[in-house]
């Protein structure tokens, strides 16, 4: 029976095929952005707390258009990841590049696994954004290495992710 069970997980994570299916997931795909070898693949088994690349892995690629957001405020660009910081616990980093220039770490807040909700933002927690000149962010590149060392990518424009 375990062995059935097994098999029919590997079939819906997507193993098991004759290559004549869908195409692979963008994660697993991906090449690992540069200073990945500092992680390792985590073990994948589920929490129930969306702790893992495989609970929150297919939440984030299925809300790519909210990952981040920009906000004009008090004279300044303000490029918000609260999305993405609400998934954070199966993510190893987070980094990003605006304008095309070179991609940056951004330090995400600790999971907080003693907690009912891991992911939470508290309020000691560092600010959910990065801070830039006003109207200098025209576009955002963000690469997400996901605790089983696949990658999620994603381009931003600035009117489409622009926070009123």
């Amino acid at each position: 029976m375990l062995d059935f069970f097994l098999i029919a997980l590997a079939m819906a994570a997507g193993g098991g095929g004759s290559g004549s299916g869908s195409a692979a997931p963008q994660a697993a795909v991906a090449a690992a952005p540069a200073g990945a070898g500092a992680y390792v693949a985590e073990d994948q088994t589920p929490t129930g707390k969306f702790t893992t690349a495989a609970e929150v892995g297919q939440i984030l690629e299925l809300t790519k258009a909210n990952w981040i957001g920009v906000r004009e405020w008090d004279g300044q660009d303000l490029v918000y990841f609260t999305q993405i910081l609400s998934w954070r616990c199966g993510l190893h980093e987070i980094r990003y590049a605006i304008n095309g220039g070179p991609m940056q770490v951004y330090d995400m807040p600790p999971c907080h696994l003693d907690m009912a909700a891991p992911n939470a933002i508290l309020a000691e927690d560092p600010l959910p954004y990065t801070v830039h000149p006003l109207g200098s962010v025209e576009t955002v590149e963000v690469e997400l290495l996901l605790d089983d060392m696949g990658v999620l990518t994603g381009s931003f424009e600035r009117a489409a992710v622009r926070i009123p």
